[in-house]
């Protein structure tokens, strides 16, 4: 029952969030494309549940080249763990610190979530090269659809490591419910407004 309900308030959720923060995301496109001219948009294949790939849209928040900056950043990950997190990181634009900052570069994500390759309250979609690297454990995180937010983004974000946020996520999904939900949901807006430790 509770999926059945969550899967139906993620698409009307989204809808409405598309066409009342379609303004917001007009401004932040422009922008964007006004800093340095590239794509608004960035398409990353990701992970989701059962370990299905999807492609995963974010507005754009890093030089059209970051990913093939990557591989001379690895060794300055502050992430322990499969998942790559710099906090100063040099890919990353005057616009998109901001973005990123209160969460803004997420907003994309809505289209996911009609699509059915998100939920709303999810684990983060990892990629399919962290996977590669997933314990048996940490595999638990993929029992169920990935999120936009998650009890993760909405508490502890990049103050805590790799493990940690996979025992938040597995917390996450032994305690899911649509109260549950609806708290994570509050934080996050909360995150959006008064930022904690993301980067």
């Amino acid at each position: 029952m509770y999926h059945s309900i969550k899967r139906i308030f993620d698409f009307m959720a989204a809808i409405c969030g598309v066409i009342i923060l379609s303004p917001v995301m007009l401004v932040i496109a422009i922008l964007i494309k006004v800093e340095d001219h590239g794509p608004v948009f960035y398409k990353q294949v990701r992970v989701g549940k059962n370990g299905k790939k999807f492609k995963m849209y974010k507005f754009r928040s890093m030089f059209v080249n970051a990913d093939k900056m990557l591989s001379k950043l690895k060794e300055q990950n502050d992430v322990e763990g499969p998942m790559f997190k710099m906090k100063d990181d040099p890919r990353i634009t005057k616009v998109g610190h901001f973005i990123r900052k209160h969460s803004l570069d997420e907003l994309p994500q809505f289209l996911n979530v009609i699509k059915g390759d998100m939920s709303l309250v999810g684990p983060r979609p990892p990629l399919p090269s962290e996977v590669a690297e997933y314990s048996d454990y940490d595999k638990q995180r993929l029992y169920v659809t990935p999120g936009c937010t998650g009890l993760w983004q909405a508490t502890e974000r990049n103050e805590v490591g790799f493990s940690e946020m996979v025992q938040l996520d597995i917390q996450y999904i032994q305690r899911a419910s649509f109260m549950f939900d609806l708290w994570i949901i509050w934080k996050t807006v909360e995150i959006i407004i008064k930022p904690n430790g993301s980067y």
